[in-house]
């Protein structure tokens, strides 16, 4: 369930006006809201990285990554189609740039071999080292990508693969679908949250207005982690040491109820 953006508003104007710190109006609210969503969600793969390199006791691990993942899973798309565009295996990835994060996993199907294999990601400096090495090298068995580049720019929409898949306007006739296929799964950022409310009666603080708003697309346990770290930002720029003390003293309260 996503976290309710009137909910959030409403604790950090209560927690700011606590010792009369000010009003945060709508517009101040929503870029720091903004801004705090996108903080803890790339904080989610910091972590999730960190997590992965810890040897020992996995059972330890365990909890965390999969709180982790079932976070991470609401910004997550799975085997999106992906087109081959040319006969040296640059591949368009079909998605929408405009929400992309960041490309989690390619997998290739082979019209010679069963199933899909899934391709390992590879520096275009590395490239040469793996079609030159017997035991690096590339087959269709073990493919590779990389990120396509035009001069010295990235193409985010574009990956090549190794070796070349054919282009996906070659049909096999006996399955009506192309000979080779590549499907690729990535994770799109949060959607924009936004409070809007209307003016009722020349009043100068708004009304909530639900139809005109946009609830924060973070797991529904991260409430008391956006009410944080939204009075963290608006402490800086408001350069109020005593709104940052208020803040702090919320994230201690948050972190010992989440050990317990």
């Amino acid at each position: 369930m996503p976290v309710s953006v009137d909910t959030v508003y409403q604790r950090v104007l209560a927690l700011a006006n606590k010792e009369q710190r000010g009003y945060i109006p709508p517009v101040k609210f929503n870029l720091f809201a903004n801004q705090a969503q996108m903080d803890i969600f790339e904080q989610y793969f910091y972590d999730r990285a960190q997590f992965g390199r810890r040897n020992g006791n996995q059972t330890v691990v365990a909890d965390p990554i999969d709180i982790l993942q079932e976070k991470i899973s609401n910004f997550q798309t799975y085997d999106n189609v992906a087109t081959v565009i040319s006969k040296v295996g640059d591949v368009n990835l079909n998605v929408d740039f405009d929400n992309f994060y960041r490309l989690e996993m390619v997998r290739i199907d082979y019209e010679r071999l069963p199933g899909f294999r899934k391709a390992e990601r590879i520096e275009i400096k590395d490239l040469s080292n793996f079609g030159l090495s017997p035991l690096l090298g590339f087959t269709q068995e073990y493919p590779v990508y990389t990120h396509f580049t035009r001069g010295n720019n990235f193409e985010l929409n574009r990956i090549r693969v190794y070796p070349y898949p054919r282009l996906s306007t070659l049909i096999n006739p006996s399955t009506n679908k192309p000979f080779d296929r590549v499907l690729v799964s990535y994770i799109r950022t949060p959607r924009k949250v936004e409070w809007n409310g209307v003016d009722i009666g020349g009043t100068s603080n708004p009304v909530y207005n639900s139809d005109l708003s946009s609830d924060f697309d973070l797991h529904g346990s991260e409430e008391t982690k956006l009410v944080v770290k939204i009075l963290q930002l608006a402490a800086i720029a408001m350069k109020d040491n005593n709104l940052l003390s208020i803040a702090s003293q919320e994230d201690i309260k948050n972190i010992q109820q989440e050990k317990q």
